[in-house]
């Protein structure tokens, strides 16, 4: 197994990876530095943050779980070969499904107000029915399945568009239905990456801050999530915001320790 040479020093080149590396760590340092330690948990102990926290955990957690139900099915369809025609269409489908990866949040959550608001293209119909779904939690689930399904979707197509399509076709020889294929044997080779984008959705879901203070609103114990209350919180307790972004930042940096193994094995099989 030959080893890939050291790339040689350039002090240009070195010198600006540190001004990246600074640029990315100090903010991330800073945070840490000016926490206060010292009231840390009498801060997380206050009942707007003790609130906004569980609201988070369980709106992060519905939303995965919705995300997981709907995206992974899309993602075993995005993957699956398509005739001319309907590769057409699955493309347009891929396309929309990563849109929000890169669309501003805020429009995410004025695009939800078009759909599912009292005035929108599905929000008249529901209306007639006395169902109303901006500014409440369901409106929360929403908004983080919107910006965070993409993310399981597309680490899930991946892993199924490069799986091993002989033990499927072996399962069907033998008599097996198309749900049992998908179950106990698609499933099977692409729960790694079903684990990874999980995780990686439920991270997102919780952080999510923009489509969520457009779509539902920002009602402490309603629809007030972590992120919106840190922001409420830097206009009249800095402190509190301080701790609560203390918080979020460890959740990623446990998301990230988490997913790390994954990552290197994707980049050993890459190298090998």
């Amino acid at each position: 197994m030959s080893s890939r040479p050291r790339p040689r020093s350039s002090f240009p080149l070195g010198a600006l990876a540190l001004v990246a590396a600074l640029l990315l760590a100090l903010p991330l340092v800073s945070l840490l530095l000016r926490a206060p330690w010292a009231s840390f948990a009498h801060l997380l102990r206050g009942t707007t943050v003790v609130s906004a926290l569980a609201l988070s955990l369980g709106t992060a957690t519905a939303a995965t779980l919705v995300a997981l139900v709907l995206g992974v099915p899309l993602a075993w369809w995005l993957a699956a070969p398509h005739s001319r025609a309907w590769a057409s269409i699955a493309g347009i489908v891929r396309a929309l499904v990563t849109l929000p990866l890169v669309l501003p949040p805020v429009v995410g959550g004025v695009a939800l107000l078009m759909a599912f608001g009292r005035m929108g293209v599905l929000g008249r119909p529901l209306g007639a029915l006395g169902l109303s779904l901006p500014f409440t939690t369901a409106a929360v689930v929403l908004s983080q399945v919107f910006v965070a399904m993409p993310f399981l979707v597309v680490g899930v197509e991946g892993a199924l568009a490069q799986r091993d399509v002989e033990l499927e076709e072996a399962a069907e020889t033998m008599g097996a239905s198309a749900w049992q294929v998908f179950r106990h044997v698609t499933l099977p080779l692409a729960a790694p990456a079903v684990a990874a984008g999980t995780v990686l959705c439920w991270a997102r879901a919780l952080g999510e801050f923009g489509a969520t203070i457009t779509f539902a609103g920002n009602v402490p114990g309603r629809t007030q999530t972590t992120p919106l209350a840190v922001y409420l919180a830097m206009q009249d307790d800095p402190d509190a915001a301080v701790a609560l972004s203390v918080v979020l930042l460890a959740v990623c940096t446990l998301v990230l320790v988490v997913l790390r193994g994954r990552w290197l094995g994707q980049l050993a099989r890459l190298r090998g």
